[in-house]
């Protein structure tokens, strides 16, 4: 009974981690519930400095709801000049979780950029399937996108 208790209980404090942090609403970015998008890491540098970065609590910049941060001024001024062109894709979601169906978080650190578009994924194994056919995971997460793109994530784990 005690061991029944215990893993219940785990699951509700799981359950509720993960309703108040990375899944916050509104949920077209994946944030925190501080709204810190891509877990603090610059979305730019993928570009220039083809790397992950992360960027500094000092250089920031707040864009649909989720703050952004930058190694550097520079790269802040970029951002806001064509935050588009910056945005991870998926609002910062997984982008094989998208391909699947679900809206899952995302590690900064296993990205690709493709066609001048960012993704991320959730774990290196995922990264690696992502990588067997990145055209055809890139066309279904496209099409998922537009059907989940406001749904809690949690809702999309059933």
């Amino acid at each position: 009974m005690l061991k029944t208790l215990r893993i219940g209980a785990t699951t509700a404090a799981l359950t509720v981690m993960l309703a108040t942090s990375v899944f916050a609403g509104p949920y077209d970015v994946n944030k925190t519930n501080t709204g810190l998008a891509i877990r603090g890491y610059d979305p730019v540098a993928y570009f220039t400095d083809k790397k992950p970065t992360p960027g500094s609590f000092a250089i920031t910049v707040v864009h649909n709801d989720a703050t952004y941060r930058f190694a550097n001024e520079e790269n802040k001024k970029k951002f806001m000049e064509n935050p588009e062109a910056y945005l991870p894709q998926y609002g910062g979601y997984c982008a094989f979780g998208l391909a699947q169906g679900v809206k899952v978080d995302a590690d900064p650190e296993l990205w690709t950029v493709v066609d001048d578009k960012l993704y991320l994924n959730l774990a290196p194994p995922v990264q690696k399937r992502w990588e067997s056919d990145i055209p055809g995971f890139i066309k279904g997460a496209d099409t998922k996108w537009s059907e989940l793109e406001n749904v809690d994530p949690l809702k999309t784990l059933n």
